[in-house]
């Protein structure tokens, strides 16, 4: 999605898109200059709210969940995640940063502080082997290690 960048102090609000642009009951992602991206959502009753685009349980796509009420199923493992404060529900634990958004008549607008600054050591969990291991050499069985098996 592009940016309508029109003002040039770090706390005013951009321009997102229109909130037509966004599906009802779905999500835009926002791509930022550093950082993963952010995902803008709209509920059934017009409401907008800005989450970062990472599930806090594994990492999944929040922008591909299923909105339902005010809240986001995540795609990967339908942990609900609460749209107004990125908590997720019980019994799960864990949360996503929020980001401050608006609409101006039909504009969705972020904040450049937030979208510049907000959350930007949050990363995606990287998949498959990270290098060498039990499994990366020709000797080795492809049996997790007792201390890589999930409780």
């Amino acid at each position: 999605m592009m940016l309508r960048h029109q003002e040039t102090d770090m706390n005013e609000w951009i321009t997102i898109c229109a909130i037509d642009e966004i599906p009802v009951l779905g999500a835009r992602r926002v791509a930022r200059a550093q950082g993963l991206d952010v995902a803008v959502f709209r509920t059934a009753s017009g409401e907008v709210f800005a989450l970062l685009d990472r599930c806090p349980h594994k990492g999944g796509p929040l922008s591909q969940g299923l909105v339902f009420g005010s809240s986001v199923a995540c795609p990967l493992h339908n942990w609900t995640i609460a749209l107004a404060t990125g908590e997720a529900a019980a019994p799960d634990e864990g949360c996503t940063p929020r980001f401050a958004v608006r609409l101006e008549g039909s504009a969705v607008q972020l904040r450049a502080d937030e979208l510049a600054g907000h959350a930007l050591a949050q990363t995606r969990p990287v998949a498959g082997p990270v290098g060498l291991g039990r499994c990366g050499s020709a000797a080795s069985s492809c049996s997790p290690s007792p201390s890589s098996v999930a409780a």
